[in-house]
């Protein structure tokens, strides 16, 4: 696949989420429906780590259950910090971080998706977030100087990417020295069999665009990171792979068979990986 159809493609579907209304990661129909066997987006996100007081205290479709973790939980944000969200949706993890790091602080949401980043923008102006801002850019062109951010977050979007390399690149170059990188995304145990791999389908219901564990980490080493620790290791549940409205085509039109699906679903898995960007006086 060309990384240009890759970007089209993800950047079309999640403009047709931020058009729907309370639609989670995998949903083309009510708002009830998930990628997590039906369960409201509420649900979801508690299944992933996030409270009841985190969901309720956000403003009405910022959380779009697109998530597959909670860096924000994760992340020890400190007041006054500058907080970074790489794909940051409606700006559910924004919100969250807002709070964390006080009128003294700022939060910054990056979407390269326009439909999506008027939905963020809303939702901020609803919230009367005044520490928030939300730019549109590629992940792989932060849209950030050098050495601005103290906390980079970002929540099963670097997997999405056809250059996970650049991101990783730039997420160390927009860091301040000693600052942080949490990020919770979807990795695989095994390697996806070459038709899955090169499916826009499944690429975009966040699938095949995930690779190896330790190829994750080893992107993120060559990057400059230092202290690289996977904080939380869980297998992905297979009803989010399988209950893809996407990945349920692709599997029709592959003929896959029932064993199939289940033994590429045990190779997919959720992680949240902690990562430093080195002390310049070291």
């Amino acid at each position: 696949m060309e990384k240009h159809d890759i970007k089209t493609a993800v950047r079309e579907k999640y403009a047709q989420i931020a058009r729907q209304e309370k639609k989670s990661c995998c949903s083309s129909s009510s708002s009830s429906s998930s990628c997590c066997g039906g369960s409201p987006v509420k649900e979801i996100s508690k299944n992933i780590g996030y409270s009841q007081e985190d969901t309720d205290t956000v403003p009405e479709g910022a959380n779009l259950g697109l998530g597959c973790g909670n860096p924000v939980a994760l992340a020890e944000m400190k007041e006054g910090e500058t907080v970074l969200d790489l794909g940051a949706g409606g700006g559910f993890d924004c919100f969250l971080a807002s709070p964390k790091v006080g009128e003294k602080g700022k939060v910054i949401g990056v979407d390269m998706t326009p439909e999506m980043l008027e939905r963020a923008r809303e939702n901020a102006r609803k919230g009367n977030y005044q520490n928030v801002e939300f730019r549109l850019g590629e992940i792989e062109n932060i849209p950030c100087g050098d050495g601005l951010v103290d906390v980079i977050i970002s929540n099963c979007v670097i997997n999405l990417s056809p250059d996970k390399k650049r991101v990783f690149q730039e997420a160390h170059r927009v860091l301040k020295p000693g600052g942080r990188l949490m990020v919770s995304d979807i990795v695989l145990e095994e390697e996806l069999p070459e038709d899955i791999k090169n499916s826009i389908l499944a690429y975009v219901g966040c699938v095949a665009g995930a690779v190896l564990k330790k190829e994750y980490l080893d992107l993120i080493e060559s990057a400059g990171f230092e202290e690289i620790k996977i904080i939380n290791e869980t297998p992905f549940p297979m009803d989010c792979v399988t209950t893809d409205p996407m990945f349920k085509n692709f599997a029709e039109e592959s003929r896959l068979t029932p064993e199939q699906i289940q033994d590429m679903a045990k190779s997919v898995l959720s992680i949240k990986v902690r990562a430093v960007k080195k002390q310049t006086n070291r």
